[in-house]
């Protein structure tokens, strides 16, 4: 075919034919042409978009890499929840996952999908009428963060779909850096004489983290797409291989590696032979992930209340090195328990270098006989965790002792004790245990917990160590003057640390009980509390019979609760954060006034003088409103606030209407 002069038309051709040799060589496997000849496809597309700047479009293969830096990554709450998996480590335990699923199902499943489990960082991509317009990391599997400018630097994530596409798709994938692209990035490191990276899954997420995306696009990350996550005006189908199979003909690569088998013994057989060739590919795995195939069934196996029960991830042997245990040291956590751990010659194994790991407590030491002078085998339990699995006796060195726990905390010198009925030890000092607090602190400022960027374990320890914080309260009445008496603290940091604060004092009830880090109560059991109570004072007065009643709340919860709300440092600990200004207390869901806003796409940001974020939140939902984090073409309004930022920009370069308060107001009275 004889190339068009018209550059638009040629544009078009172009763009056509690169995403066609990108279909043939990310998703088919199968390059169509040499790597030269594609460049020069690039490179012609390139000029007629630089001679041309009109014909450039959201979705040319030219721009994949933006101009635009983001400095923080916004929230994203996905389409549908990212449930992470149940995990089996042997025969044994995968057929009994298929004996459970079998009554839950009243038979068994007519087909099994077995794939790879690919070792990287999980991402969602949405797509709008084809078109790629966001990327999300996982989070806590309702909300991630925006990482769309470095999602789109991927060459293998489509950027426009093939075919008749969707008015919406939601996608679920693994990003991953090839073991080739790893080694040869830690050698650039080497020849520059900068610290090699430790193994590839961690370099991937780094990568797509990145604030520059010409960085994240230079490591020639890869990805898998697995799972259908949401979609609207899509097919309808009845196994999940027949989503796989149409995510092919969109234009998402998907490992060739998956395979539809009939019983659980062709998924034992599966998994025995993806474990004997678990380093022949280009990338890492971590285990095998195994999914009924029949939708149908799926939906009638559901969920519990992390994960679902019509899939499973079948863990890989970890591997083991052997090493010497230097000395056993302790550490005491947030809720006062004491933890022993080894402390290793370093020793290279699962793909990282292992120079501490976990003991769990003193009767595991015991259990194991492990001590002091030993030679050890390693492992990394589930290719994550390191871990001591025991000693090798015919090499201890005659009369070692056994190691005790000591009796007296080293960090306060306050009595180390072993509760009754507990393996745990704890330490007695309270929050005087200057590892203790500092473990607390760092919890509660986490990302799962209120979420203060700038607030990490170097700034905790260095606070403490100033005397400048001793509880959680502290954190919201930092002085800005004594904080630029620190070293290395400038003008800019500070004024962002205690921006940060001051927005986690409106983090919400949820946030507020995961961050006080209550023995049992995590961030879903927090989240359920905080619904059902609103009020963080009203659920302190809750009675056992009140908290015993709500779904997910068992016993140990109850009794964990009542124990802390009762505590008299507790109590005045929250009196101090409502005297620092932290919010108690959620706004009421606001009851439908109307419905003038549906099907409008909101964005709020800066600060705004009448109302907080959830109540302006709630606001546009019970209109019919719907709010999303981050701006996009789809984006009807950005309510823009005190100190909008880069959303404000970003919102005036795509057109966006921008509403202050008093416009923002005047829209939810419907005039």
């Amino acid at each position: 075919m004889t190339a068009s002069t018209d550059p638009a038309q040629r544009a078009a051709e172009l763009r056509e034919e690169i995403r066609s040799h990108n279909y043939g060589y990310y998703v088919l496997g199968e390059p169509s042409i040499p790597d030269a000849d594609w460049d020069d496809l690039m490179r012609e597309l390139k000029a007629i978009e630089a001679a041309n700047p009109s014909l450039v479009t959201l979705d040319s293969p030219t721009q994949r890499v933006g101009a635009e830096v983001e400095t923080t990554f916004a929230p994203v709450t996905h389409l549908q929840r990212m449930f992470s998996l149940d995990n089996v480590e042997s025969e044994d335990e995968l057929r009994a996952w298929e004996s459970r699923l079998v009554r839950a199902l009243g038979e068994p499943p007519s087909a099994y999908m077995c794939e790879l489990k690919i070792d990287g960082l999980a991402i969602s991509v949405t797509y709008e009428n084809g078109v790629m317009v966001r990327g999300a990391t996982r989070g806590d599997g309702i909300t991630g963060e925006d990482v769309t400018a470095n999602v789109r630097t991927i060459r293998s994530v489509p950027l426009r779909l093939r075919g008749e596409a969707p008015t919406v798709l939601e996608v679920r994938g693994e990003i991953y850096l090839p073991v080739a692209e790893f080694e040869a990035l830690n050698r650039r490191q080497e020849e520059l004489g900068l610290k090699p990276y430790v193994n590839p899954r961690n370099t991937a997420a780094g990568s797509v983290r990145q604030k520059d995306p010409t960085k994240t696009a230079s490591r020639n990350l890869r990805v898998w797409f697995y799972q259908l996550g949401y979609v609207a005006g899509g097919p309808q189908f009845a196994t999940h291989s027949d989503t796989m199979a149409w995510l092919v003909d969109l234009g998402f690569p998907i490992n060739p590696e998956n395979r539809i088998v009939a019983t659980i013994d062709d998924v034992v057989a599966y998994v025995d032979n993806a474990t004997q060739h678990r380093h022949d590919h280009e990338y890492e795995t971590d285990g095998i992930v195994i999914k009924v195939d029949d939708l149908a069934m799926q939906d009638k196996a559901g969920f519990t209340a992390k994960s679902p029960r019509w899939a499973t991830a079948y863990k890989l042997p970890p591997e083991e090195k052997s090493t010497v245990l230097k000395a056993i040291e302790i550490n005491v956590g947030r809720t006062g328990a004491v933890t022993p751990y080894a402390v290793l010659e370093p020793v290279f194994v699962g793909g990282v270098t292992v120079e501490h790991a976990t003991l769990h407590n003193e009767g595991e030491v015991h259990r194991k006989d492990v001590r002091p002078g030993d030679t050890v085998i390693v492992r990394r339990a589930g290719d994550v965790i390191p871990e001591v699995v025991g000693p090798i006796l015919a090499r201890r060195p005659a009369d070692l002792p056994q190691w005790n726990m000591p009796d007296r905390c080293p960090f306060c010198n306050n009595p180390i004790v072993l509760t009754d009925g507990q393996a745990k030890a704890r330490c007695t000092g309270g929050f005087a245990c200057p590892s203790r607090i500092r473990e607390y602190l760092f919890h509660f400022a986490s990302r799962g917990a209120m979420d203060i960027e700038g607030l990490g374990f170097k700034t905790v320890d260095t606070l403490l160590n100033k005397g400048i914080i001793k509880d959680p309260s502290d954190i919201f009445v930092l002085d800005r003057d004594r904080l630029l008496e620190l070293d290395g603290w400038g003008e800019i940091s500070v004024d962002n640390l205690l921006t940060a604060i001051e927005r986690a004092k409106d983090a919400g009830v949820g946030r507020l009980l995961t961050g006080l880090g209550v023995p049992l109560i995590g961030g879903t059991v927090a989240r359920t509390l905080a619904r059902e109570f609103r009020s963080l004072p009203k659920l302190m007065a809750a009675t056992e019979e009140e908290l015993g009643a709500i779904d997910g709340v068992g016993p140990e919860i109850v009794a964990s609760w009542i124990g802390w709300a009762s505590d008299p440092d507790n109590i005045h600990l929250v009196e101090r954060l409502a005297a620092a200004g932290v919010r108690l207390v959620d706004p009421d869901p606001v009851p439908p006034t109307s419905d003038h806003l549906t099907g409008k796409v909101f964005v709020i940001t800066g600060t705004l003088d009448g109302l907080t974020r959830p109540e302006a939140k709630a606001a546009i939902e019970s209109r019919g409103g719907k709010v999303t984090g981050s701006v996009s073409g789809r984006t009807d309004y950005l309510v823009a606030g005190a100190a909008a930022g880069s959303k404000l920009a970003k919102a005036e370069q795509l057109g966006v209407r921008v509403l202050d308060e008093a416009a923002f107001s005047t829209l939810l009275a419907g005039e």
